[in-house]
């Protein structure tokens, strides 16, 4: 018997937006002019940064400057005096020893995760966090306990279950709920096992904390041994790229 094959090998993703278009699930990129005049309730633009005058003309002068592209790696030729600014003036800001710029906060955290875990060590989540977070466990290697969202208690179980290396990691601010970690029990909670604490304050940084140093510097734990923070430049910074920060190792 033989079968007629699917006239292309794609069939399935028609298949699949039906299913989802049946479940209400489609969604559309709504593009919007330079000229629209909107009220804007809806972005992640906090400081309304990304249109300031003086931002606007830096980042056409860094561009006037550098060049528009990266040209390579950072390894590479993609690592300029600018970057090294940006690193220095970024770990002063928000308390920390060192910080290293990526193209994006999302890259951060990967970066961060798989960096400070891998095979044999554990990272504790909570359930809320962000998707970025999330990818980043699965690549870094390391067996990961999700726990219920915002609980020390249910951290410190965790922990206290695991012999060797391990890390906690939390959102400062929940994007979905705008609710914040619990930071000061999480970082005794670490300390008290000897684990890493990794905070994820994308939408902390400029909001939060004085001057708008971040929930970490508000909660009096920027720069601790233990303590790393991941943040985005394209929120409260009007900008695009991300960081992470930590003592100079």
């Amino acid at each position: 018997m033989s079968f007629a094959p699917p006239s292309s090998p794609f069939d399935w993703i028609d298949d699949e937006a039906r299913r989802r278009a049946e479940a209400g699930l489609v969604r559309a990129l709504r593009p919007r002019s330079a000229e629209a005049e909107l009220l804007d309730l809806a972005s992640n633009d906090y400081l309304g940064l990304t249109r300031h005058p003086e931002v606007v003309a830096a980042a056409a002068g860094a561009a006037h400057r550098w060049g528009a592209g990266a040209t390579g790696s950072r390894l590479v030729t993609g690592s300029t005096a600018l970057h090294a600014e940006l690193e220095r003036e970024l770990a002063d800001f928000c308390g920390f020893e060192a910080a290293l710029v990526l193209s994006s906060g999302y890259a951060a955290n990967l970066a961060a995760l798989t960096a400070l875990s891998g095979r044999g060590s554990l990272i504790v989540s909570d359930a809320g966090n962000h998707a970025s977070i999330v990818d980043g466990c699965r690549l870094s290697r390391a067996e990961t306990a999700v726990v219920p969202h915002a609980d020390p208690d249910a951290v410190a179980k965790a922990l206290q279950a695991h012999e060797g290396r391990a890390l906690a990691v939390t959102d400062s601010v929940f994007s979905v709920d705008g609710d914040a970690a619990p930071l000061p029990a999480l970082a005794e909670v670490c300390r008290a096992a000897n684990a890493a604490l990794l905070v994820d304050d994308a939408h902390g940084l400029g909001v939060l904390g004085d001057g708008g140093r971040g929930a970490l510097a508000a909660a009096g734990l920027a720069g601790g041994a233990g303590t790393v923070a991941t943040l985005t430049l394209s929120k409260s910074l009007g900008s695009q790229g991300g960081a992470v920060l930590g003592p100079a190792r």
